[in-house]
């Protein structure tokens, strides 16, 4: 289990530098048995997210700092004040089919507000996702790069918010939890408040350290979709730490 918490605490590049995606844990693959080894992956024997606290107030005030790679620069605002109330709907129209997302303001409103604003000025269109990691116990693709290198991003950043806020750390690290199928986060280098457009899609159980903020949860009817895009791998060889390039290109072509 410490060997896993160390391996997971790499993390995901948001939008600076090079891209590193939380490379798979440790675990034995499964093999063709009916019934699986000692060693395979089971997701109850990892902690679940924490709670999710209530709002201070029906609104809050979020704060964008300019930073970081700009490709292209977007257009924000660098204070401004949203709900913390209700969902917002929204579907990735891309090259595999649908993907609708059901964003959670309660969870991360500021969250929430970025990912709206990029995709009314059509940010994302014509992006690709990146990275794929389909081992046991890490299956997501990474998103949200117009570049499609890893490394762009949309010139600003903002800070964490749940479940990075609420979760402790343990010997320096925070504690690696269950991410479960279908949930939405936000990409990180593994330092503080440095989300900007990249965004996880995560669809299949994953362990991972509390340090991606979560904002919403991906559409039923996706997740087939991205079960069959994963299935032709990656371009990731010896030394890719279970990651690359899919080999079943991902391009969002628009955000409606």
């Amino acid at each position: 289990m410490l060997l896993v918490a160390a391996v997971l605490a790499t993390g995901c590049t948001a939008d600076s530098g090079a891209a590193t995606e939380p490379p798979a844990t440790t675990v034995a693959s499964t093999t063709s048995a009916p019934v699986p080894g000692p060693d395979a992956f089971d997701p109850s024997a990892y902690p679940p997210l924490p709670p999710v606290p209530a709002p201070a107030g029906a609104t809050v005030e979020c704060r964008y700092t300019e930073g970081g790679p700009a490709t292209p620069q977007a257009r924000f605002s660098r204070v401004a004040t949203v709900s913390t109330v209700g969902t917002v709907e929204l579907t990735l129209e891309t090259t595999v089919g649908p993907i609708p997302l059901v964003l959670d303001r309660a969870k991360a409103p500021c969250t929430v507000n970025s990912f709206i604003n990029l995709a009314r000025q059509g940010f994302y269109n014509r992006s690709t996702c990146d990275q794929l990691v389909d081992e046991p116990g890490t299956q997501l693709f990474t998103c949200g790069d117009p570049t499609g290198t890893g490394t762009g991003g949309p010139g600003y950043r903002f800070p964490d918010e749940y479940p990075v806020t609420v979760t402790s750390h343990v010997n320096g690290f925070l504690t690696p939890v269950l991410h479960p199928r279908g949930t939405l986060a936000m990409a990180s280098d593994g330092r503080a408040d440095s989300n900007g457009s990249r965004f996880l899609l995560v669809f299949g159980d994953s362990v991972m350290p509390a340090q991606y903020t979560i904002f919403g949860t991906i559409g039923e009817s996706a997740l087939p979709l991205l079960d069959a895009a994963a299935e032709a791998g990656h371009e990731g060889g010896p030394g890719s730490f279970g990651r690359g390039r899919p080999l079943t290109p991902i391009m969002i072509n628009r955000v409606i």
